[in-house]
């Protein structure tokens, strides 16, 4: 056993990853507003490819949830730099499996570009959360 295996004293930690889970949720919505309300305003409005839209978008999600995860879900301050290098590598692996949705659903299938981002955002929330918690923010 690691000393991280080693349980702590009357399920605090329990409590703990709840709490973070809690905060992962809520931040994570935030940045979701913001990158659904970028991602609308990019392709709906001004008519980019929706490739580009999801990318740039994507990218403002990923720094306010990063800035906000580091302060609050973590409490993680030091090395500021190579946390958020591998933060954004977990979101580019959203980005990616995005891409890659979008490409199908979207673009093979035809369905609304629209429908399939705010769909793949519970995935890609899920599988950032345990890469974000095991890497980045360890």
């Amino acid at each position: 056993m690691t000393v991280t295996d080693t349980p702590a004293p009357t399920g605090r930690r329990p409590r703990r990853d709840l709490r973070q889970l809690i905060s992962y949720t809520l931040v994570g919505g935030s940045g979701v507003a913001l990158d659904l309300a970028a991602f609308a305003l990019l392709f709906n409005v001004l008519g980019w490819h929706e490739q580009i839209a999801n990318g740039v978008s994507t990218t403002l999600g990923i720094t306010n949830n990063f800035i906000l995860n580091a302060v609050f879900t973590f409490g993680k301050r030091d090395r500021p730099l190579l946390r958020f290098v591998r933060f954004y590598a977990v979101g580019l692996v959203g980005i990616a499996l995005t891409f890659g949705l979008l490409w199908f659903f979207a673009g093979r299938l035809g369905a609304d570009p629209n429908l399939v981002k705010a769909a793949s955002l519970p995935l890609v929330l899920a599988v950032q959360f345990v890469l974000n918690r095991k890497w980045s923010f360890a």
